[in-house]
C-alpha cells in the first residue's frame, strides 16, 4: 500500500497511541515523579517526538531527509524506553511495574517497525518525491507492474507444472495398476 498521509501510517498510529498512554501514566502518577528530576517531562516529550518526527521527516519530500527523520524517532523511542527502564527500578513506581512494562513493550515495537522502515528506504533507489518527475513516476510504476506481473505468472508457472507433474504421477500409477 503506498501511503500519501502520515496519519495513513501504521507505525504514526502507534506512536500516537503510545504518546496517549504515556501522558495518561505520567497524569495518573505524577506525584510519584516528584525528586526524579525533569523525567516527567522528558518522558512526555520523548513519546511525543516520535510521532512528530515520523510525520515531519514524511513531509519533507526527499528519502534522505525522511531517514534522518525516521533515526530521530527511533531515538526518541529508545530514550523513552530507557526513562520506563528508569521508572521500574525506583521503588515508588513498583505497583505500576505492569503498565511500564506494557509501555516498553510498545516503544520497542515502534523501534522495530521504524528499523524495517529505514532498511527498505536504505535501500532504494528513489530519492523522493520531491525529486521524482512525471516521467520518472510512469517509469517507476510501470517497472513495479512488471514486477508484480511477473511474479503472478512465476506462481502461475508452478502451479501448472504442479498440476501436470500430478497428472502425469497418477498416468503413470493407472498403467501400473
Amino acid at each position: 500500500m503506498k501511503y500519501t498521509r502520515f496519519e495513513e501510517l501504521p507505525v504514526w498510529q502507534a506512536a500516537i497511541e503510545f504518546a496517549l498512554k504515556v501522558f495518561e501514566f505520567t497524569e495518573q502518577n505524577n506525584g510519584l515523579f516528584r525528586g526524579l528530576g525533569d523525567t516527567k517531562n522528558q518522558l512526555e516529550r520523548a513519546a511525543l517526538s516520535i510521532s512528530n518526527n515520523i510525520a515531519e521527516g514524511f513531509e519533507r519530500g526527499t528519502t534522505s531527509e525522511l531517514i534522518y527523520f525516521l533515526y530521530i524517532a527511533k531515538g526518541s523511542a529508545g530514550e523513552s524506553r530507557s526513562m520506563l527502564c528508569l521508572c521500574e527500578k525506583v521503588k515508588r513506581f513498583n505497583d505500576f511495574k505492569s503498565e511500564i512494562s506494557n509501555l516498553k513493550v510498545r516503544a520497542e515495537s515502534i523501534s522495530k517497525q521504524l528499523n524495517g522502515w529505514l532498511e527498505s528506504l536504505k535501500n532504494s533507489d528513489i530519492k523522493g518525491a520531491k525529486f521524482l518527475t512525471e516521467k520518472e513516476r510512469k517509469n517507476y510504476q510501470q517497472k513495479k507492474d512488471l514486477e508484480e506481473f511477473d511474479a503472478e505468472m512465476r506462481q502461475y508457472r508452478k502451479e501448472l507444472e504442479d498440476r501436470l507433474n500430478r497428472e502425469l504421477e497418477e498416468r503413470n500409477r493407472n498403467q501400473i495398476q
